[in-house]
């Protein structure tokens, strides 16, 4: 089965019952039923994100404790692909979670992907595969 990459403005929004983005995240869950993937990047960013809202942090790192949100990354393997893409989009910028997803992508074969961030309509995995945004941005 093909694993979906989770971003941290999807986990955010899933944590933050006030996010505007909340429930239309909350339905995308209901609805698919592969593996969500992501990265430590993925979720220190969220973390930090949801850090003015109590428990919120710990719900994320409870989330893949409980296997939910799976870690399916080394940093240290992929380091010289990762600095490339920061490079390469430098001007967007990327950050390191934003470069660590689009890695993921080309070393999983998917181009699935739960995130609310814009700058993924400009990544491309493989070089030139747009990524498949499972809620559309306006």
């Amino acid at each position: 089965m093909t694993p979906i990459l989770l971003d941290s403005s999807a986990i955010v929004a899933l944590l933050d019952r006030r996010d505007h983005a909340h429930n239309a995240c909350m339905q995308v869950m209901r609805e698919i039923r592969q593996p969500l993937f992501t990265c430590e990047a993925v979720i220190s960013e969220s973390w930090f994100l949801l850090r003015a809202i109590r428990g919120a942090g710990e719900d994320v790192v409870a989330n893949v404790a409980r296997g939910n949100f799976e870690l399916r990354f080394e940093l240290k393997k992929s380091v010289i692909a990762v600095l490339t893409l920061m490079q390469k989009y430098r001007d967007i910028p990327m950050s390191l979670a934003d470069a660590c997803l689009v890695q993921m992508a080309d070393e999983l074969d998917t181009g699935d992907i739960l995130t609310l961030d814009s700058d993924f309509q400009h990544y491309r995995w493989r070089k030139n595969k747009k990524f498949n945004l499972l809620i559309p941005l306006g």
